[in-house]
């Protein structure tokens, strides 16, 4: 793609730069604005757009991120291990390269898969489009959902086994004696807690790839997942590798991870930023509703329901991000929320 832009721009550039000469006869001012402005055509061809879907996302992960990583630097997430490419986004790992013990799934275990580090359920889930027919319907019908399921800062190559056996489980620090089921790597998981925690040189790097995606698409998270991260996050700080990855992914999306470059510090009960959530401005029609009815939320706002509690929370309300993500699912407006069987939190109301 980026070849055949390239050709493209270099063979226009040809084009101008003849037509420059005629140009330079008349004006020599018009002829600077004419270049400058193909110069500037030609730098966009090295600029890359946010991908669109998932799919596109593996592909862009590979050729603009990981393309010189499987033989070298950190290897896959979980368990360090190199593999070769296969196909458009597809690889076949070397368990060798890192003593991987094949636990149950064969075929699994031989090949790369892109990991959401924050997994699609987690994210997906809170969304209104989850209740309503799951992830397939959230593809479908909810373009936040598609910004954060192909947003490449949340991808790295995994061991497929691995991959599935964390699921949408959390993370957490097992007890010491809790085996290591994957031989010589050194992530493990407790099936029967639904806890997964990968290894150390992983550990502060999901904390950051966890902060950047509940700041940017305004998730909840618990208390102690949050407490556990931030540990994380302290004791192992960013690697050149996480630094140089950040840099590439920000050149495809647009916008650094900012647990990663500094700019920002996540601490407990952090107040999300919402950046990455697109809302559209409040209609005339929905402004009259709002002034004749209060209890009509204009569709600026977010509203997030507790399934334990059947309560139901604004934004701006203290209780907001502070859900546990297993429990929490996203409404369009009150009426859905209401519709749904839950209720205003008591000690939340209508700004």
């Amino acid at each position: 793609m980026l070849e055949e832009k390239l050709t493209h721009s270099f063979q226009f550039f040809e084009y101008i730069l003849i037509s420059g000469v005629i140009l330079k006869q008349f004006s020599l001012s018009k002829y600077y604005q004419f270049v400058s402005s193909i110069l500037l055509f030609i730098f966009s061809a090295f600029s890359f757009s946010a991908p669109s879907s998932f799919t596109e996302a593996k592909a862009l992960s590979k050729t603009q991120v990981y393309a010189d990583q499987n033989h070298q630097g950190e290897g896959t997430i979980y368990c360090g291990c190199q593999w070769e490419w296969v196909g458009k986004s597809g690889g076949k790992v070397d368990l060798a390269s890192c003593g991987y013990q094949v636990r149950k799934q064969q075929n699994r275990a031989e090949r790369i898969e892109w990991e959401h580090i924050v997994p699609a359920w987690v994210f997906g889930h809170q969304r209104q489009c989850w209740q309503q027919g799951g992830r397939k319907n959230c593809v479908s019908s909810d373009p936040i959902f598609g910004q954060m399921e192909a947003d490449l800062h949340n991808l790295a190559p995994s061991i497929g086994e691995v991959n599935g056996d964390r699921s949408n489980f959390s993370f957490g620090q097992l007890p010491a004696n809790t085996p290591y089921p994957y031989g010589m790597c050194r992530s493990r998981v407790d099936f029967k807690q639904k806890v997964f925690e990968p290894r150390d040189e992983a550990k502060g790097q999901v904390a950051r790839v966890y902060f950047y995606m509940h700041d940017r698409y305004n998730l909840s998270m618990s208390r102690q997942q949050q407490q556990l991260l931030m540990a994380w996050d302290n004791k192992y700080p960013p690697t050149p590798w996480e630094i140089q990855r950040d840099n590439r992914v920000a050149k495809v999306m647009g916008h650094h991870n900012p647990f990663v470059t500094g700019e920002k510090k996540w601490s407990l009960n952090h107040k999300n930023s919402a950046e990455g959530v697109n809302i559209s401005p409040v209609s005339p029609l929905n402004q009259h509703q709002v002034i004749e009815n209060k209890s009509i939320v204009p569709n600026t706002v977010e509203i997030k329901g507790n399934r334990n509690s059947k309560k139901y929370h604004f934004s701006h309300c203290a209780s907001f991000n502070t859900i546990a993500d297993k429990n929490a699912v996203i409404f369009t407006d009150e009426q859905s929320a209401k519709a749904a069987g839950f209720e205003l939190a008591g000690n939340c109301k209508i700004r």
